[in-house]
């Protein structure tokens, strides 16, 4: 979406996608007034970088899951206690490690290692940095409520291919030109 100004104004004269100068009467374009399209990662590509990440995290999670799936068992067997289940919603230690990984990575760097071989980050909806706190509110569903969050965001946000949590924290997934 080109915001601002796609016309000189002086000469009146369109402007292309990139220019700093108008090319019918030379007057500098004013940048502040005239951004270039942000364009949107696809669904295939997000999926592709989630992908990824997860391989990633399985590897880093694993050990620690089964150590926490023997804790479980044990405290069941002595106390008598169990955890609740909830189609759709999962709060696991690995889903704790993916929330800080998630967080982190795209709150400092815009990108999780998916995302940054897959050439895509997460931006505002502006085409800013987010912030480690949206980050972490985008992330939130990513790391626990992944079904609803991925199935509300294609039903209710398809233009700009947002996750439910993406539109709750004003942020989007972009191609990294």
């Amino acid at each position: 979406m080109v915001t601002g100004m796609p016309y000189c104004r002086n000469c009146g004269f369109k402007i292309p996608d990139g220019a700093s100068y108008c090319p019918n009467c030379g007057v500098k374009i004013l940048q502040e007034f005239y951004k270039p399209q942000l364009e949107m990662a696809t669904w295939g590509e997000r999926i592709a970088a989630y992908l990824i990440d997860i391989i990633i995290l399985g590897i880093i999670i694993l050990p620690i899951a089964s150590l926490w799936g023997f804790l479980q068992i044990w405290i069941r067997a002595i106390y008598g206690l169990s955890w609740s289940w909830a189609p759709f919603v999962s709060f696991g230690v690995g889903n704790f490690i993916s929330f800080l990984y998630w967080a982190f990575m795209e709150g400092v760097y815009g990108q999780s290692i998916g995302k940054i071989i897959l050439k895509i980050k997460v931006t505002t909806l502006e085409g800013a940095s987010v912030s480690i706190t949206l980050a972490a509110i985008e992330s939130f569903g990513k790391a626990f409520l992944l079904p609803i969050d991925f199935i509300l965001g294609l039903i209710l946000y398809p233009q700009k291919n947002q996750r439910l949590f993406n539109y709750i924290s004003n942020t989007i997934v972009i191609k990294v030109r």
